[in-house]
């Protein structure tokens, strides 16, 4: 009995369908760029890295020390800090890539670091580094420099936090630091810690606000300006200028934590210039918030947010 054509198209396409496979990934990822190694304690090195590439994706690295695997990592992470060395020893750290068909990069040239001395029992801190600023550096980079610490012993690394997180160590001899990987057009907020080879940190800079240049054809950042934010008897009391969109803006969006909290809605005209808020933490005293604000732009979107703050709830 002779088949209908229909039905003998409709095999031939199964059968091609299920033939096709996609090519095995063989192709390893490059090796990771911009490996350095920065010794801040007597038992710690930190490590950091730029970015590599492949074919499909990175989804991983491994660091090195003196030849053998220490750590594996997430292809978000581009720095780590390697702990429990011995004081006053040298030691060698690469970082190589993987994908997730397991193939591996080359390994980095090796970045050398020694350890810093054993010193007697430090509990004084440095203190902390003054006049920090920041500056745009095209789309995804900035440029901090900052006036040093002092400490009764010696600063032996700079920390700069990002919303609470350290995204960057310099040797306690720098001054300056250039961060990359950072977003166009986006409004951060960076303090610095100096630290000593006891590991004790100094409190934190006051902190330092940019905006990156926004990528080729993008508008401008809508971003809310010079948030502060303060904490007293269990209230929160936020303060900013809002963004200038060439009309009143009556509504904000508070994130705390990276997630919505409220709308703060002007019952009748907004403030000319500064804006305040207050609100109840509703929070443990001595938990620590990240907050951010964005604005209602006159054509009912949501502007860029604000360079984050963040506050101890007391």
């Amino acid at each position: 009995m002779q088949r209908p054509l229909a039905a003998s198209l409709l095999i031939v396409l199964a059968v091609t369908g299920c033939s096709r496979a996609d090519p095995p990934d063989t192709t390893p990822p490059a090796a990771p760029t911009g490996l350095t190694a920065v010794s801040g304690s007597s038992t710690t090195v930190h490590v950091m890295w730029r970015a590599a590439t492949d074919d499909r994706a990175v989804t991983g690295y491994q660091v090195l020390q003196d030849g053998r695997p220490v750590k594996d990592l997430p292809a978000t992470t581009l720095m780590t800090d390697v702990t429990g060395l011995a004081p006053g020893t040298r030691h060698a750290f690469a970082v190589r890539a993987r994908d997730a068909a397991g193939n591996t990069s080359p390994a980095t040239p090796a970045a050398t670091a020694t350890t810093l001395r054993a010193t007697a029992e430090d509990r004084e801190p440095p203190t902390a580094p003054r006049a920090l600023r920041a500056a745009p550096d095209g789309t995804t980079a900035a440029t901090l420099a900052w006036t040093a610490s002092r400490d009764d012993t010696r600063v032996t690394a700079y920390d700069v936090y990002q919303a609470g997180v350290r995204v960057h160590t310099a040797p306690g001899t720098a001054t300056t630091a250039r961060l990359t990987g950072l977003r166009p057009g986006t409004a951060y907020s960076f303090t610095l810690r100096a630290r000593d080879a006891a590991e004790n940190s100094s409190p934190d800079s006051p902190p330092a606000d940019l905006t990156t240049a926004p990528a080729p054809g993008a508008p401008a950042n809508t971003s809310p300006l010079a948030l502060t934010a303060t904490s007293a008897h269990g209230e929160i009391t936020l303060t900013w200028t809002p963004p200038d969109t060439g009309a009143p803006v009556t509504h904000h969006e508070l994130h705390i934590d990276g997630r919505f909290a409220t709308t703060v809605v002007w019952g009748t005209a907004p403030p000319a210039g500064r804006a305040t808020y207050a609100f109840p933490a509703q929070v443990p005293p001595g938990t620590v918030l990240t907050l951010t604000l964005r604005a209602r732009l006159p054509d009912g979107t949501w502007g860029d947010f604000s360079a984050p703050r963040t506050v101890t709830v007391r």
